[in-house]
């Protein structure tokens, strides 16, 4: 039986002295992240923070909605 991805709704916050999970915003969990948003940078950095943070792969951890916005959805398998 092949496991379910789980789906979460993030805020992010780019260019932050430092990359955490800060806590919920509303519905979604906000994240700081230290990288800008130039190059996609800031992306691959909240796709590491919560790898890091959850203890999986990064290649586990997909942006499916959002890639250009402060509100994004990740997809966890």
């Amino acid at each position: 039986m092949t496991p379910r991805p789980i789906r979460l709704a993030l805020r992010v916050s780019p260019g932050a002295d430092r990359s955490l999970l800060v806590g919920r915003h509303g519905h979604a969990w906000k994240l700081r992240v230290a990288d800008v948003p130039a190059r996609g940078r800031a992306n691959a950095s909240v796709v590491d923070l919560l790898a890091c943070s959850l203890d999986v792969r990064a290649s586990d951890v997909r942006i499916v909605g959002g890639a250009g916005s402060r509100d994004k959805v990740v997809e966890i398998v």
